[in-house]
């Protein structure tokens, strides 16, 4: 099995159509918000798939180099292009024991920024880090972090760690999409990162873990209704919205909690939201 069937990249996401023409040759800085969040989208959908799928994809879309990093089953990549660096972690593969260690390891850590985190994810950045601190020890482009499910947590955890670092750039924006809470209140204010972070209706993995273990969300949140909208919903439409979308699903004899955690639908969702008149 591949990387990329194992962890919800499927068919629907064709190498030829990855990265949509919205990208252009131009700093990221100067797309919009959803066009930012379509490419890092997809971005974080390419992090899954083996280093031979992706070199054939990054050239038409403006990248130039791209450099794979990879340490005890964690692992990431930097695409970059004349303007910006993006660092991409790959988020959960379900045939990786250190992923599902990962995963599963909800118990906190003090982290070297301030606060806790969930330790699974920090044993993960941990192994990122130092590969991903030298490589960008000398980076003058605008930098952005990017990922999915684990890897949104990875990111976060490795955006942060840049201001305290001594390489000479900060990240300019962090895009995560279906990010479990990765730490708690003291860690998620200590450092002020411009966080976009989306969430597909009934995806679980943004549930987890709870809140009554201390862990917080951060950023600013882009919630994708039933329909693939994005709505500023909560409390009782919030609810109403999530028992609609799991009781459609099951008409479809779909598991809406899954399924929605796919990336593969948060790209498809934002496609439409960009291509609508």
């Amino acid at each position: 099995m591949n990387s990329a069937a194992a962890s919800g990249v499927t068919s629907e996401t064709s190498d030829a159509g990855l990265l949509s023409p919205t990208r252009g040759n131009g700093p990221i800085a100067e797309l919009s918000l959803l066009q930012q969040s379509l490419l890092f989208a997809e971005l974080s959908s390419l992090a899954y798939y083996d280093p031979g799928r992706i070199e054939c994809v990054l050239a038409d879309a403006g990248f130039s180099e791209a450099r794979f990093f990879s340490r005890d089953g964690a692992q990431a990549w930097i695409f970059s292009s004349e303007f910006d660096c993006v660092v991409a972690c790959r988020g959960t593969e379900p045939q990786e024991w250190n992923d599902i260690r990962a995963d599963i390891n909800a118990l906190s850590v003090i982290t070297e920024t301030f606060g806790r985190v969930h330790r699974g994810f920090c044993e993960e950045a941990d192994d990122l880090w130092p590969g991903l601190e030298n490589a960008l020890r000398d980076n003058q482009r605008t930098l952005w972090f990017t990922g999915h499910s684990l890897g949104a947590a990875v990111a976060t955890i490795c955006a942060g760690r840049c201001f305290l670092s001594e390489i000479d750039s900060v990240p300019y924006g962090l895009f995560t999409y279906g990010s479990p809470r990765v730490g708690d209140r003291r860690f998620v204010n200590f450092v002020e990162l411009n966080h976009t972070r989306w969430v597909n209706n009934n995806d679980l993995v943004t549930r987890v873990p709870p809140v009554w273990m201390g862990y917080r969300h951060s950023g600013q949140e882009m919630y994708l209704d039933r329909r693939g909208r994005i709505r500023r919903l909560t409390g009782l439409l919030r609810l109403r919205d999530s028992l609609s979308g799991f009781l459609a699903a099951l008409l479809r004899l779909r598991i809406d909690p899954f399924a929605d955690h796919s990336i593969d639908r948060y790209i498809a969702h934002i496609r439409r939201t960009i291509s609508r008149p």
